[in-house]
């Protein structure tokens, strides 16, 4: 990963150059909390973290004017499971939402939102929730059902009724919560916001108004794009290969009439949303490259490289537009003066494969996926600037907007608050280590369970289930995770170490996998 930028936002210790915040007499409110998540977003595709592939000069806006997390992990790197880690400030095995694929979230259990509202809150969330049941815990909310569409998507609303709104998801949703914040909201109270992004989840559909960006843009090859996962086995019985399982149709457009695919069926669906002038744009821009597609029919590492490009320009477009969105919505409360009081949280579910490895998609514990951006604008009283290179996780944010609003933390809440980071200080007693376990197996892309400890240095995991196979990594040595040094005999003691310290988070989170792995949870 590119860190060219760091000096631009501060090195870890400028943070310390400033002072503890101190409640000034001008800002004498609760302080507001507006938390924007978008679904695989990932640090390469954020100029802010990474200058090589595209600019988010609103989302780097954030980062430029607050704080920038440099070490923000995920606790299991899928959509719905993150979604209940971060509701919960408690891991999977503690708030009971595994996977995608079998789970329903129990409504009634404890999340933030609802403790914010006993505290005087109100709670808001529009957009994408992908947690099967209904939300609860909020004065509003209107959301998509599953994953959601990117045109003419549909919204359930609290009357449990689903309706349909024209246009594209990533602006709906952004009017959603101007909407809610200016006309629907007690402007008395303080506010707890969350705007869920569809985007920027595959099928990476563009609004018709990007189509054209990145067209000439040759997005730089991972270095281990053609990795041969020697001594890795499970990285190696993955399907989320773009070479071999990146859909042609589905992921990258090239419907034709006579050609087909397993997922040509959803992307015709997806088609059959559109209004005719949307159609005909898509239609206008697509064709073309279709045409020179089929005509030239390339082959080998030509088409894996020309698959990596499309996936590259199509992604970079969804991001375009969420990045224009983010700024719409920092306007609108600065227009109406509640910036300065008002904690502004930009992450995502998790990070995602941008080629590395040769993948799409997320769930393994590398980098890659475990690691998500995190940038935050702070209310105008806090004075810390810069980078925060302590190790946070997903399941920290319920805490830290717990303390912010002065509320109660619960003792069975497992995140740390991220509060005292956001005041400048340095924890000494401060996590040196984040727990990871992924359940979802077997699934769409075929990733193995396993669950891991990552250190600031050394990353260890285990993939089990139908597998017994270790992973060490030397992250400092080793950034992209080549060379699995599980085995040797040099690292021993720190395979000890490392199975010690993992064994004491797994009796911290009372994760049951430590009693045997050969059951599913």
């Amino acid at each position: 990963m590119n860190h060219s930028l760091y000096p631009l936002f501060g090195i870890a210790t400028v943070a310390s150059m400033f002072s503890a915040c101190q409640q000034s007499d001008k800002v004498s409110k609760p302080y507001n909390i507006v938390y924007i998540m978008t679904d695989d977003h990932t640090a390469q595709m954020m100029s802010c973290y990474d200058t090589r592939n595209i600019e988010t000069p609103n989302l780097d806006r954030i980062a430029r004017d607050g704080v920038r997390f440099t070490n923000s992990f995920v606790a299991n790197s899928l959509s719905g499971p993150s979604r209940a880690c971060m509701l919960t400030g408690k891991h999977s095995c503690a708030n009971k939402f595994y996977d995608n694929t079998t789970c329903v979230f129990d409504s009634a259990q404890q999340t933030f939102p609802k403790l914010l509202q006993k505290a005087g809150y109100q709670t808001a969330v529009v957009g994408k929730w992908h947690l099967e049941s209904l939300p609860s815990g909020f004065d509003y909310w209107e959301v998509v059902p599953g994953q959601g569409d990117y045109y003419n998507p549909n919204f359930i609303t609290q009357n449990n009724d689903t309706i349909q709104k024209e246009g594209y998801i990533t602006n709906i949703i952004t009017d959603d919560a101007i909407d809610w914040m200016e006309n629907k909201r007690d402007k008395e109270k303080p506010f707890c916001l969350l705007i869920h992004h569809k985007a920027i989840h595959r099928n990476w559909m563009a609004d018709t108004c990007n189509l054209h960006l990145y067209e000439d843009k040759e997005f730089p090859l991972p270095n281990n794009f053609y990795d041969d996962y020697e001594n890795r086995l499970a990285a190696a019985s993955q399907e989320m290969s773009i070479v071999k399982d990146m859909d042609l149709i589905y992921d990258l457009k090239m419907l034709k009439e006579g050609k087909d695919s397993r997922l040509k069926a959803l992307y015709e669906s997806f088609l059959g949303r559109m209004n005719p002038a949307q159609r005909k744009a898509w239609d206008d821009f697509y064709n073309p490259i279709i045409e020179d597609f089929y005509r030239k029919n390339p082959q080998g590492k030509e088409l894996a490289e020309w698959k990596f490009q499309r996936y590259m320009r199509d992604y970079a477009k969804v991001v375009k537009s969420l990045d224009d969105n983010v700024g719409r919505v920092l306007d609108y409360l600065e227009a109406n003066s509640l910036l300065d009081n008002t904690l502004v949280v930009y992450t995502s579910d998790q990070g995602f494969y941008m080629g590395e490895h040769g993948w799409f998609d997320k769930r393994f514990m590398y980098e890659e996926s475990m690691r998500t951006p995190l940038v935050m604008h702070l209310p105008s009283d806090f004075k810390t600037r810069g980078d925060i290179p302590q190790l946070v996780q997903n399941i920290d944010y319920a805490p830290t907007f717990l303390e912010l609003a002065g509320a109660p933390i619960p003792n069975d809440i497992q995140g740390v608050s991220l509060l005292p980071l956001l005041k400048g200080e340095k924890p000494a007693d401060w996590r040196k280590a984040l727990y990871y376990h992924f359940y979802e197996y077997p699934a769409e892309h075929m990733v193995k369970r396993h669950y891991g400890i990552r250190t600031e240095r050394y990353k260890l995991i285990h993939f089990y289930n139908d597998i017994d196979a270790w992973e060490l990594y030397d992250i400092q040595n080793d950034p992209t995770e080549m060379n699995n040094l599980y085995g040797q005999s040099e690292y021993d003691s720190i395979v000890t170490e490392l199975k010690a310290n993992m064994l004491e988070l797994q009796e911290q989170y009372n994760d049951p996998v430590r009693f045997s792995t050969e059951k599913d949870r």
